[in-house]
């Protein structure tokens, strides 16, 4: 895999992945993997989605969404967030949220941590990613092309939704080391490094 070029003069609209990209998460995995039986090799969500007991299923859903809730309730804005949030408002790009949290979880998060984000995306809606259909259908309903969308995150699964999608993208890396750098589009530090990124482009273009 590779990344999509990033021309930031094209770019209308600026969309985030939610959990430790515009607010923390504390989710612990490594405890839900172990609660539910999931392997290390398989995407958890998929794991759970495949199990074959209707109750079982129903039982680790709760399990997951009860942690998700939980950690709602201790998030907190990640730095440079709500500045960011407010320089896209300011400069009229379009943005939203597209997560692999739970809907009830997520609309919790963001009403917590007081976002202004007016198209929110999750697991329910369309299938998670790395699959790119959300940020596929983000760019149809805003009638923009993919290459006028940029996808920001902090993983994997960020990076590899907007290629799938034809999409550039933006690895926020907190200032830590991170083996799949070299497929994203632009790395930065912290979000408002990609503020600055931004500011820097539109006073000269």
């Amino acid at each position: 895999m590779s990344y999509v070029p990033l021309n930031i003069n094209h770019i209308k609209a600026i969309v985030f992945d939610l959990d430790n990209t515009l607010v923390t998460s504390d989710m612990d995995f490594a405890w839900l993997r172990e609660q539910l039986g999931c392997p290390l090799s398989s995407d958890l969500l998929s794991y759970v989605d495949d199990i074959e007991c209707s109750e079982e299923r129903a039982r680790a859903h709760d399990v997951i969404l009860n942690h998700e809730l939980e950690d709602a309730r201790t998030s907190h804005p990640m730095p440079g967030c709500l500045s960011i949030l407010e320089f896209i408002h300011s400069n009229h790009f379009l943005t939203a949220v597209i997560t692999r949290n739970c809907a009830e979880a997520t609309d919790q998060k963001i009403a917590h941590n007081r976002l202004n984000i007016p198209r929110v995306i999750t697991r329910e809606h369309f299938p998670p990613k790395p699959s790119p259909d959300a940020l596929i259908a983000l760019a149809q309903e805003w009638q923009l092309q993919c290459h006028q969308v940029l996808y920001v995150g902090d993983f994997l699964y960020d990076l590899q939704a907007a290629f799938n999608a034809k999409m550039p993208s933006c690895l926020v890396t907190h200032g830590k080391e991170v083996a799949f750098s070299e497929q994203a589009s632009l790395v930065v530090d912290h979000l408002h490094d990609l503020e600055d990124f931004i500011s820097r482009h539109l006073i000269h273009a």
